[in-house]
């Protein structure tokens, strides 16, 4: 098995060789973004965003970086989205907002989506609608989009058909025998284009680590029949605002038992809105109430369908918990977590279901009830593909690294040698040609935050410092000296927040720092940045001692 290589420069691409760079997916699950280079032109499959975790306070999301591609924007040819997950289509608004005619190519449904999410940023797409079976040549890469089953309508796989060779992307799939839309992965597709050779294999990693088959949807659909069922007064249902096969089994079971629906959250309003134009989601007649309406129906009639289920603090569900929103659970109610746990969330999870516990209300999830199933395939699956397709090469993607090695390893069972299986990094560089895919270099990206309205202003030393204030404190300390003899003529006056002491706590360091400065004075120091540095260190070793804390610290020497 190949390992991780150091950051190092690829060499000079050569004509007729297929260059491949994932720049978001591999060690995470999410910003999944691959760019392929083939004589000039560059094609994105993917353009998704990573949702952050606590130790990035304040950030809203995180983009794949595109420092590698920002000065060739005239050479992509396209964008092709396997499906309309936020953690493929996500970062697609910040990339037209480089080049705003840059094609992005999708099926129906995806394209429905990402368009509704571009209108929010005033930016109208350049699309290309494609369906199962159909082939598009599309500069220098004959491109072909097979079905695939997820926990979204209209995935769809990609072969890439190159001079170079050949490359299958799954994107996100599973293998589902019986779909509610009967739309099965195409597995006929996948042994057709695997009998005219695979000259790499990217696939999907998310379930490589569990054993077996992904059980099915229709699974879930009695289990939310007798919850709901059941329920002695309203019904709140938590789930991914894009699962419209979760939606809809969510409509069938309140209809069944005399309920009314309504959609909390506006992605989710959006997305179902668009899911029942296009033919996606049958609404039964009348089930569908506005939300505000909803509230003047019998509390054992209605269902709320909401957005939360990752514990996002300012989703729908998590604001409920805390008493913050209109709807306020309480004894008797049921809530139902349908949902997986996306790996990083899982704390957030467990505090939104121990609020809602505490309140009193009937928590149902994934731990104690069938209520979802991934959308990704298990080992099982993932043996299956191998099996049918005998691809030459192998590139684990979409999920973390624990995942990656998981896929490495089975694709290797079934006989894939290990020098062929290609454990990767985001930015590795991998180049295909004649059937031999080698790693030739390593960029070296980083995170790309947005954080309110700024995109990639905001540092890693940054978020360091929201970390300190959020957990240390902060300490201001003012002092103002003679210019001329560098005596202190007022202070020092120390403020802090975030500290459980009184601010008096500080009057015995004020001597420490008087003294610091006195000696920094007779030994000729002037500087006002030399001055506030012997301030920082007294103080700073001061509260490491006395109170355990290492704060933000933050000193002001005015002369004077």
């Amino acid at each position: 098995m190949t390992p991780p290589i150091t950051v190092a420069a690829p060499p000079a691409l050569e004509p007729g060789t297929l260059r491949i760079i994932p720049l978001g997916g591999l060690g995470e699950v999410g910003r999944n973004m691959t760019v392929f280079e083939l004589d000039g032109k560059l094609l994105i499959v993917d353009c998704g965003v990573l949702f952050p975790e606590e130790h990035q306070p304040g950030v809203d999301l995180i983009l794949p970086d595109f420092e590698p591609i920002k000065s060739r924007l005239d050479d992509i040819v396209g964008v092709v989205l396997t499906h309309g997950h936020e953690d493929h289509i996500g970062a697609v608004p910040y990339l037209l907002k480089l080049k705003g005619d840059i094609p992005i190519i999708g099926s129906g449904l995806t394209l429905a989506l990402i368009e509704a999410k571009l209108k929010e940023h005033r930016i109208k797409p350049f699309t290309l609608t494609v369906t199962e079976g159909q082939r598009e040549q599309v500069g220098a890469f004959d491109l072909e989009f097979i079905a695939v089953n997820h926990s979204i309508p209209d995935a769809l796989a990609v072969a890439i058909r190159t001079v170079a060779g050949t490359v299958l992307a799954t994107g996100d799939f599973k293998m589902d025998q019986l779909p509610l839309d009967g739309r099965l992965t195409d597995l006929r597709a996948f042994a057709r284009v695997g009998e005219e050779g695979i000259d790499l294999f990217m696939v999907d990693s998310t379930n490589a680590d569990v054993p077996g088959f992904t059980p099915l949807e229709r699974e879930i659909g009695p289990v939310l029949d007798q919850v709901i069922g059941k329920a002695p007064r309203r019904v709140i249902v938590a789930s991914f605002s894009s699962h419209v096969h979760r939606v809809q089994q969510v409509l069938d079971a309140a209809h069944a038992h005399g309920r009314r629906v309504a959609l909390l959250g506006r992605s989710m309003v959006r997305n179902m809105t668009i899911a029942e134009k296009l033919g996606y989601l049958t609404v039964p007649e009348g089930v569908l109430i506005d939300y505000k309406k909803a509230r003047d129906l019998p509390e054992d009639q209605i269902v709320y369908m909401s957005t939360g289920s990752q514990g996002e603090p300012m989703a729908v569900l998590s604001r409920m918990a805390n008493l913050d929103h209109e709807i306020e659970p309480g004894p008797g109610d049921t809530v139902i977590l349908a949902s997986s746990l996306i790996p990083g969330n899982e704390n957030a999870v467990y505090r939104v279901i121990d609020g809602l516990t505490k309140l009193g209300t009937n928590v149902v999830h994934k731990g104690n009830a069938k209520v979802h199933v991934s959308g990704h395939a298990a080992a099982g699956e993932l043996l299956y593909c191998y099996n049918i397709l005998r691809p030459r090469n192998v590139l684990p993607i979409h999920g973390e690294y624990r995942h990656l090695m998981a896929n490495a390893k089975l694709a290797q069972d079934t006989g894939v040698p290990p020098e062929r299986t290609l454990l990767a990094e985001n930015g590795t560089v991998i180049d295909l040609r004649d059937g031999d895919a080698r790693m030739v270099g390593q960029l070296d990206l980083g995170f790309v935050y947005v954080d309110g309205s700024s995109v990639g202003e905001i540092t890693d030393a940054d978020l360091k410092d929201r970390r300190i204030l959020g957990e240390e404190g902060f300490i201001s300390v003012i002092v103002v000296v003679d210019a001329a003899t560098g005596k202190i003529i007022s202070g020092p006056e120390i403020h802090a927040r975030g500290f459980a002491e009184h601010d008096k706590v500080f009057e015995d360091v004020k001597p420490k720092i008087a003294a610091a400065l006195s000696e920094a004075a007779q030994q000729g120091v002037r500087d006002q940045h030399a001055l506030s540095q012997i301030v920082r260190r007294t103080i700073g070793r001061w509260v490491n001692q006395r109170l355990r804390r290492r704060p933000m610290i933050v000193p002001l020497v005015i002369e004077a």
